[in-house]
């Protein structure tokens, strides 16, 4: 329905805001497409990219070559996108301008198998199901194994790349308590796409779409295709070669030439483009009518039966050209932050002055704080020494050396989500060297030789090792010796 028939409509039936009861204005056009104007004089039009993933299909070619004409392969992009938002709101969760990170990964549409499937079909996620929203049930917590076999998950590929991001999503701090996949439904479903499912994230603003993970079907290589006339497909080769019908549209180029001058060459490649479809339709109705009109490039061309001729063959075929299907996993970049933020944002047990922040460590912009536990002149060499060693293992810290007390100083540091903190104390001075290491969230410290620390630490920060096991291996710390002594 048009703009016009729509506001007729919305007349008729005396439709108020279902909010304030407010009589509605009239319908207006509005492009989700962010328009500008390009070049000097500003006469040429386009358009901010609404999406990262049309860069990577205009480069399927290229991208097929690279993986030496081979199917399955995926492509990864990161970068800005633009949307005309009507009414920005929720801080990153609805934005102008945003991050977005898309893979693409183009396959067989008769066979979507993945061969690592087996690597998270025993992942048990909550899956909210098009059925169970349609009747008012629960999620429902299932292996993807088990999603996929029942016909729940399409197929295995968009499971394997649910089951990714659901270990993508808690590795980098996402409650898996507060997550889910929800799975469109009919009416909320791109045209093209054959299954959809979001990870949605449970924030203070509710269930927010973090991640989509789509099977687009092959729609998108098509629509290139067909816009610029040329093919993006992939060849897979038979077992046993086939003889196929070919009919192709053969243009007669003189003809051509002298009746449409210079648009003869668009004409010419607009015809040897067709697919056999159009060919056996332009066939009839060059037949039925004795001219056919075609259009190219938006302008219109009347063609008769002696400027083209249709050919009918038959090929013996090696291969079979086939257009992939793509699943595309879509990571809004900004909201996935912010669920991690708020999802990490907590207070100490019985007191809610001290909040910190329990970033995992594999993302925590610093690893490590270095605190010496007064300023005492004899404490800044070993901070010199630890500090150099803790760079020479590629480890990012922070020296905390200002006045205040070690508990205060502790807790501005659980604030910035640096995960550990080794302390120079007095023990540190007796020989063999030693230092504590402090763990953020229990709080709880080890004392370990002061060459040791940064080996422990390396491994802590990069998911080697974790902190039950170096509790394990080395003694709780409890008090200095040198304080015991006293």
């Amino acid at each position: 329905m048009d703009k016009e028939t729509l506001a007729n409509t919305l007349r008729q039936y005396n439709c108020k805001s279902p909010v304030a009861g407010n009589d509605l204005s009239d319908p207006m056009e509005f492009n989700l497409m962010f328009a500008i104007s390009i070049g000097p004089a500003g006469t040429t039009k386009g358009f901010l990219r609404p999406e990262t993933a049309q860069g990577i299909f205009v480069n399927f070619k290229r991208l097929l070559e690279f993986n030496q004409g081979k199917l399955p392969f995926a492509a990864a992009q990161i970068g800005n996108a633009f949307r005309n938002e009507i009414s920005p709101r929720s801080g990153l969760i609805r934005v102008r301008e945003f991050t977005m990170g898309e893979i693409e990964h183009f396959c067989d549409p008769a066979h979507k198998e993945h061969a690592k499937f087996s690597s998270v079909a025993d992942l048990k996620v909550l899956l909210y199901s098009a059925c169970n929203q349609m009747e008012g049930k629960s999620p429902e917590l299932v292996t993807l194994g088990e999603a996929v076999k029942a016909g729940l998950i399409a197929n295995e590929t968009l499971g394997y790349y649910m089951g990714r991001i659901y270990l993508f999503m808690t590795k980098m701090g996402v409650d898996r308590a507060k997550m889910r996949f929800r799975q469109h439904m009919s009416n909320e479903m791109a045209h093209y796409a054959s299954d959809c499912w979001d990870t949605e994230c449970q924030t203070s603003y509710g269930w927010v779409e973090c991640v989509g993970c789509a099977d687009r079907s092959c729609f998108d290589l098509k629509q290139h295709s067909k816009a610029t006339g040329v093919r993006l497909c992939a060849e897979k080769k038979l077992k046993e070669p086939r003889v196929v019908d070919v009919t192709e549209c053969q243009p007669q180029k003189g003809i051509l030439g002298k009746t449409f001058k210079k648009e003869a060459k668009v004409i010419t490649e607009h015809l040897a483009c067709l697919d056999e479809t159009l060919v056996l339709d332009l066939e009839h109705r060059l037949k039925e009518d004795g001219e056919v009109k075609v259009n190219v490039n938006g302008k219109d061309f009347i063609l008769k039966p002696d400027m083209l001729l249709i050919k009918r063959y038959q090929k013996k075929v090696h291969v079979e050209e086939i257009v992939p299907s793509v699943i595309e996993p879509s990571f809004g970049i900004g909201r996935v932050m912010y669920a991690i933020f708020e999802h990490n944002f907590k207070m100490r047990d019985g007191d809610e002055q001290r909040t910190y922040l329990s970033l995992p460590s594999v993302i925590a912009p610093y690893k490590c704080s270095v605190l010496p536990l007064s300023s005492n002149t004899e404490f800044t060499p070993f901070v010199k020494q630890l500090s150099a060693a803790l760079t020479k293992h590629d480890i990012s810290h922070k020296v905390d050396d200002s006045t205040g007390s070690i508990g205060r100083r502790y807790a501005r540091t659980d604030q910035i989500a640096i995960p550990f903190g080794i302390t120079i104390d007095f023990d540190t001075l007796k020989e063999p060297h030693t230092a504590t290491l402090r763990e953020r969230d229990s709080m709880k410290q080890i004392r370990a030789n002061l060459d040791d620390l940064p080996a422990i630490v390396q491994d802590l920060a990069s998911g080697k090792r974790t902190w039950e096991d170096v509790l394990n291996n080395y003694p709780l710390f409890e008090q200095q010796e040198a304080s015991r002594d006293k």
